[in-house]
């Protein structure tokens, strides 16, 4: 893979400014980090995702900020070369930027995350500021921002007609301009992510946005075909390892009923 040398924001505005893709997944867990790492993942985002992929809910509302540490301790435990970058849940941000500052600080230093992710353009303004004023990385997200379903009506692509998309132009210029190190564009029309790319000089990363942005995200578990139930338009499935675990386990289950397993082989004399 090349050098191991750390990724960090000025790694990542680099490969923006020499064309480099960056490559960004979930992970949510220690073996999961270390195997991300090994294959040259750069940037690994312990995701509100984990709500719906690892403990059950429907959406990602419930997640709370304790649940989000507990996944960033066990994936930074892999020291991974990769930034590591913790997402800031539901209401431990929007009610006011004391607790903003507060709960991304818990993120680095209980979690050892090395930066937060946060929904929302204008109206978190405030709270980037004030996240940003404690030397604390931010990386922004706007488009289809999953904490705002209920507000949006689902999940629903964004940006659609012209002022619209003029107005998550100006979003992500703003999130530049308060400090924000990198930019998530999720659900909107391809042209509108090309044409946001090229109006700030932060990276992109995609999700649902097309293969302009400076760089791609996806959830391990859907890149993976953990569960094979739903696939958004946006997802590639690159294998299908809950059929070949759930096979395992059938194979298991046979075994164990049929009394072939364990034989001699996987028994002490």
């Amino acid at each position: 893979m090349g050098h191991r040398d750390k990724i960090t924001v000025n790694t990542v505005h680099a490969m923006k400014a020499r064309g480099e893709k960056i490559v960004m997944l979930t992970a949510y867990d220690y073996q999961t980090a270390l195997l991300e790492d090994r294959a040259g993942v750069e940037l690994i985002l312990v995701g509100d995702s984990l709500g719906m992929v690892v403990l059950g809910y429907d959406n990602t509302l419930p997640v709370t900020l304790e649940e989000i540490i507990h996944h960033v301790k066990a994936v930074s435990r892999a020291h991974p070369r990769a930034m590591l970058i913790g997402d800031l849940p539901f209401m431990s941000y929007q009610a006011s930027a004391e607790d903003a500052v507060r709960n991304a600080g818990r993120l680095l230093k209980e979690g050892r995350a090395e930066a937060v992710k946060l929904e929302g353009g204008k109206r978190m303004a405030n709270v980037v500021r004030a996240i940003r004023a404690a030397d604390i990385p931010v990386m922004a997200h706007i488009g289809l921002t999953p904490q705002s379903l209920h507000q949006m009506g689902g999940y629903h692509v964004q940006g659609k007609d012209p002022a619209a998309a003029r107005e998550l132009v100006e979003e992500a210029q703003l999130l530049e301009e308060l400090g924000c190190f990198a930019v998530v564009l999720e659900g909107i029309p391809r042209a509108l992510a090309r044409k946001i790319t090229a109006a700030v000089n932060i990276p992109t990363i995609g999700i649902g946005a097309g293969s302009d942005c400076d760089g791609q995200v996806l959830v391990i578990n859907d890149l993976l075909g953990v569960m094979d139930d739903f696939t958004p338009k946006f997802v590639k499935r690159y294998a299908h390892i809950g059929q070949e675990i759930t096979r395992a386990i059938s194979d298991y289950v046979s075994d164990v009923k049929d009394g072939s397993f364990p034989d001699n082989e996987h028994s002490y004399s």
